[in-house]
């Protein structure tokens, strides 16, 4: 896949985002400028309005994640291992941030640490 295919991909899903977010937004009462802000910006807004928890918010951090990874020349890379994310996991989810043995581990961890907080 192509650098600029891959910045396609991600601006399609950031168009898309800017829609719900700004739909989450105004149901929240929240004043926020989606077509204007920076990416940076809309998750401070949402940050401070209390909303990191929502899927939306997640998948816009990933989102930011992902475009600075491509500016920078590190796009495909696990955020954990460093190692090449597989092509499928990409193609499934551009904004993906590892691998698969690392997500898996993640998950893993993730669901020892609910247990601990219930």
């Amino acid at each position: 896949m192509s650098i600029s295919h891959i910045r396609h991909e991600l601006s399609q899903l950031e168009t898309h985002l800017r829609k719900e977010i700004g739909a989450l937004a105004e149901i929240n009462q929240v004043s926020l400028d989606t077509e204007a802000s920076s990416l940076c910006e809309i998750i401070e807004v949402l940050t401070k309005a209390n909303l990191c928890d929502h899927p939306l918010f997640f998948k816009l951090t990933k989102l930011d994640a992902a475009i600075c990874q491509l500016d920078i020349g590190l796009y495909g890379l696990c955020s954990d291992c460093e190692s090449e994310i597989e092509p499928e996991r990409l193609a499934k989810d551009p904004i993906e941030q590892r691998c698969s043995h690392c997500a898996e581990q993640h998950e893993h961890e993730h669901r020892q640490e609910l247990r601990l907080t219930h």
